[in-house]
């Protein structure tokens, strides 16, 4: 009841994993409140954050703990009286540099408040502050003998291998942190690499899909090319004239079509590249692979045209044959009128005669 909160931010709550030491465990899903207390009654400082009815952190700060930042929004430091290391994940560097200020400022204080402390109890104890020589004798050191020193120095020796092991706690939950913040970047960079390759895999379907569709209207080029041939080779009208000609022209539209819609498709991946791809390696591949679908398309828009001119040439020569038989029709008609008509002028004479 007499702690008053004299500082609060809100971060993500770790501890370390008290199997492994090495892992974080989070202790929430959420941020959650973090804030300074001052014990009046005590004249102690404690970090307290607190997760629905259940307190997450009760750290009571003393002058030999350290706040550690271990990267720019995540700072730990570890709590011997609670066996464990607690970690804070904040949202923004500024965030992080507040709080660490703020717990140099109070390990500040709770220092000056044990120095205080201890210098009430020397005054209230007259034996403390009777000097070196004039300390009266304990009864202990009397009664125990050598014993006693030998507790002493198992005492101290105890305190040699706490400090030791708080040295390595500290040690192993920094290199914790530097694990997990390099698996954190190892799996964002799998995910780009994932997405990357997902993103090729693409491409290369869809640059494969155009090569079967490109060989196929070369086929139907080819097949048209034969056809006007044939039709040259023949060089006389025929009753299915008028319908290949128009099965012709039909042809070349849907071919026009479907080439003006593949271009298209080219210039939306062209625009594409720069977004899905970022190795450079596999640009280059995919240029070179749309330079190539350029040159083939500009190949087959060329042998188009010449179809074209091909067709139309054969269509001229076909109406110049038939406007030549219509003449030489025409003049055997002329020939044949006259032949029977000299015909009758003889049969008459060999009448007469």
């Amino acid at each position: 009841m007499g702690e008053q909160p004299i500082f609060s931010t809100r971060a993500h709550v770790f501890q370390i994993d008290p199997a492994t030491k090495r892992n974080w465990i989070p202790a929430s899903k959420h941020a959650l409140t973090v804030s300074y207390f001052y014990d009046a009654t005590r004249s102690v400082y404690r970090i307290i954050s607190v997760g629905g009815t259940k307190a997450i952190i009760n750290s009571t700060i003393t002058p030999n703990m350290t706040f550690t930042k271990t990267s720019q929004k995540f700072g730990q430091w570890a709590d011997s009286r609670a066996n464990t290391v607690y970690g804070l994940g904040f949202a923004s560097e500024q965030h992080l540099s507040q709080f660490a200020e703020k717990f140099q400022e109070v390990k500040e204080a709770a220092r000056v408040a044990r120095e205080k402390c201890q210098d009430k109890t020397e005054l209230t104890n007259p034996a403390l502050s009777l000097p070196s020589h004039q300390v009266l004798p304990s009864p202990i050191i009397s009664s125990n003998g050598p014993g006693e020193d030998k507790l002493f120095r198992s005492q101290s020796a105890d305190v040699e291998i706490s400090t030791e092991k708080e040295r390595l706690k500290k040690m192993l939950s920094e290199g914790s942190v530097s694990e997990v913040q390099w698996e954190a970047e190892f799996f964002s960079l799998q995910d780009n690499n994932s997405k990357l390759v997902a993103a090729l895999h693409e491409a290369n379907a869809s640059v494969e899909q155009w090569k079967k569709e490109l060989a196929a209207y070369q086929e139907e080029t080819e097949a048209l090319r034969q056809r006007v041939a044939e039709l040259e080779a023949q060089g006389t009208p025929d009753s299915s004239s008028d319908n290949n000609k128009e099965e012709l022209s039909q042809s070349l539209e849907e071919l026009e079509l479907l080439l003006k819609a593949k271009d298209e498709e080219i210039q939306l991946l062209k625009s594409q590249r720069c977004g899905r791809w970022e190795a450079e390696g596999e640009r280059e591949e995919t240029l070179q692979k749309l330079q190539e679908l350029e040159a083939r398309n500009a190949e087959l828009e060329q042998r188009l045209q010449l179809a074209e001119q091909s067709l139309a040439e054969s269509l001229a020569h076909r109406d110049r044959v038939h406007h030549e038989v219509t003449k030489v029709a025409e003049i055997m008609d002329v020939k044949i009128f006259e032949l029977s008509e000299l015909r009758q002028g003889l049969a008459k004479l060999v009448e007469s005669n």
